[in-house]
């Protein structure tokens, strides 16, 4: 956290969110209302998940939190908010978006609450979460009683964070309802601070825009007085909201850049729709932006776009970004080095310039359960990626030293790799289609041999891409054992099954030593055996009899006890030479 927080001043962040502990603040909240501990323990989800619950998506999955938990994070909490106003930051606190609990019904069944739909691919088990009617009393009870406890507990920069309707559907489009749900919103919040400021999310208007027609965001954006409200124009470098609502109707907004969803790896920029939006917000008519701002769902990879999206912020125009990513190299390996930079000339062009309404959920055939219909459609063309490969492997005797370079080539390397897994996905489609045995053989045998367990042993040999890394920062939050195997499974589960069934399957996806063999391996392994076993039998294969095969090794992962090295192995260098001299193209 403190390396985290540090790097966001040193780019020149100056407002953060400071979300860490809240969930003992609400507990808090909770027993004062008379909730029992077990209802409280049937609503928080466990550590994974808990962005989600407090957005009202989920409840009760992964959890309940243990009580060292919440002494853990409080005592994170108190540091985090000391070293971010250390360095003059500015600090988010969270605020009562209207979600309650089960037992709040209980304690008060007269109160007025609407149960909401399921979330997601979520039924009502873990989903469907109780809003408090914004003209219910007790909204404003909890709303103040909660903001109260945090003010108390960590003081405050008075701006606050609430979601009300992320990702799920309001119970009445009638814009006097929606404007009073965020004027109760705003209201307990000045309960509890006279000059609190709203800082709210403003996906839902893109994520729903069938909804949420003018007449509906307008609404919303004005049930809170003008100026005491901030939107975040959360995925504005693919689908802007300030263009279609006369700038969010005279509410401030920050141009916010979101890139990365599930923290998935691959290398991906929209590097053009970067460097010309927010110059194009500002001029917009009557524009209301007053700032910028990054909301990756995960940032750990493609170091190179945040970098310049934090830059921006700092100019008056538009860069020339080929000359930027030229001086952007030798900055990050500390040495000039002509084909370094003509390496990132060529991924500036290809990988990271997507056009157009760019997503980027990585849908490589390496990382999504196998089927006969995978898409391997790209934005960008392939050679320049494998010509990048090259390029940097070239300048290996000069920067080798360089640990940035070394974290660099193994991500290049497995970006080619990623390419190369869906060339061999196709030539065994090719084959199966087309009744070729030997072909079929040849292409399984290369991938699943060969291919996807030297892939492991590349990631296997950088701290930054391995399993055990990712399991054992999750189990050392733990203060028992028990904990420990809930935190693992917690961790297992966010990066593969993404809840009881595979609900949002591999939409965390990510690419670890060990994760790569273990879990992706063995599924395509299964994939090639039901197509072989299917030409040999001439029985036609079956994807819904092979998706209940595979959930059996996809959940048996999640559970199967295996511990992964934290510490590499091998020389990164010379694994990333071995498969080059192999598979270039």
């Amino acid at each position: 956290w403190e390396r985290e927080i540090d790097w966001m001043a040193l780019s020149g962040i100056n407002m953060a969110l400071a979300f860490v502990g809240q969930e003992a603040a609400w507990q808090r909240v909770y027993r004062s209302l008379g909730l029992n501990q077990s209802e409280i323990d049937a609503y928080f989800t466990g550590p994974a998940f808990l962005a989600w619950n407090r957005m009202g998506n989920l409840h009760g999955w992964a959890g309940p939190l243990p009580p060292a938990w919440h002494l853990r994070q409080l005592y994170l909490q108190y540091r985090i908010v000391e070293r971010m106003r250390s360095l003059g930051m500015i600090t988010v606190l969270p605020a009562f978006a209207g979600h309650v609990p089960q037992g709040v019904l209980r304690v008060f069944p007269h109160v007025n609450a609407t149960r909401l739909g399921g979330w997601s691919h979520f039924d009502c088990t873990y989903s469907c979460t109780y809003l408090l009617d914004p003209e219910d009393p007790m909204f404003q009870v909890i709303g103040t009683l909660f903001l109260k406890e945090l003010i108390k507990e960590f003081g405050t920069d008075h701006v606050y964070s609430a979601d009300t309707f992320n990702e799920m559907t309001p119970v009445s489009s009638d814009p006097a309802y929606l404007s009073r749900v965020s004027n109760a919103v705003f209201t307990s919040m000045t309960g509890a601070d006279p000059e609190a400021l709203w800082l709210m999310q403003g996906w839902l208007f893109q994520h729903q825009p069938d909804f949420w027609q003018p007449a509906q965001v307008r609404a919303l954006l004005r049930g809170v007085p003008l100026g005491r409200m901030i939107v975040l124009d959360l995925f504005a470098e693919s689908k802007p909201v300030y263009q279609w609502t006369e700038s969010f109707y005279g509410q401030p907004f920050i141009w916010c850049m979101l890139h990365n969803f599930g923290g998935n790896h691959g290398l991906f920029g929209a590097v053009e729709a970067i460097n010309q939006g927010p110059f194009a917000a500002r001029r917009f008519p009557n524009s209301t932006m007053v700032g910028t701002g990054l909301v990756p769902e995960g940032i750990e990879q493609n170091d190179m776009v945040y970098e310049l999206m934090n830059e921006l912020g700092w100019r008056q125009e538009p860069l020339d970004l080929p000359s930027w990513v030229t001086r952007y190299a030798e900055r990050r390996y500390g040495a000039p080095n002509a084909a370094a930079a003509g390496a990132w000339r060529l991924l500036l062009r290809s990988v990271y310039n997507c056009t157009g309404v760019c997503v980027n959920h990585n849908h490589s055939p390496l990382v999504r359960r196998p089927s006969l219909r995978m898409d391997t459609e790209l934005w960008y063309n392939v050679s320049d990626v494998y010509e990048a490969w090259r390029l940097l492997l070239s300048a290996a005797t000069e920067l080798g030293s360089s640990p940035t370079f070394r974290y660099d080539l193994v991500d290049v390397t497995r970006q080619a790799a990623q390419q190369l897994v869906s060339q061999y996905y196709l030539s065994i489609r090719q084959a199966f289609q087309s009744h070729a045995l030997p072909e079929l053989l040849t292409a399984g045998g290369v991938l699943v041999y060969d291919l996807l367990p030297e892939l492991d042993s590349l990631l296997s040999s950088h701290s930054l891409f391995l399993l055990g890394r990712w399991l054992e920062s999750a189990r050392a939050m733990a203060t028992s054992d028990r904990e420990a195997e809930q935190y693992e499974l917690n961790a297992r589960n966010q990066v593969t099954l993404w809840g009881p069934s595979g609900n949002i399957l591999d939409y965390a996806n990510k690419q670890l030593g060990g994760l790569v063999l273990d879990y992706y391996g063995v599924r395509w392994s299964l994939f090639v055996s039901a197509l072989v076993e299917s030409l040999n039998s001439g029985s036609p294969f079956h994807q819904d009899q092979f998706n209940q095969a595979v959930f059996q090794v996809e959940r048996g992962f999640v559970y199967n006890k295996k511990r992964y090295p934290a510490v590499p192995a091998g020389d990164t260098l010379e694994i990333s030479r071995k498969l080059f001299l192999k598979y270039y193209p």
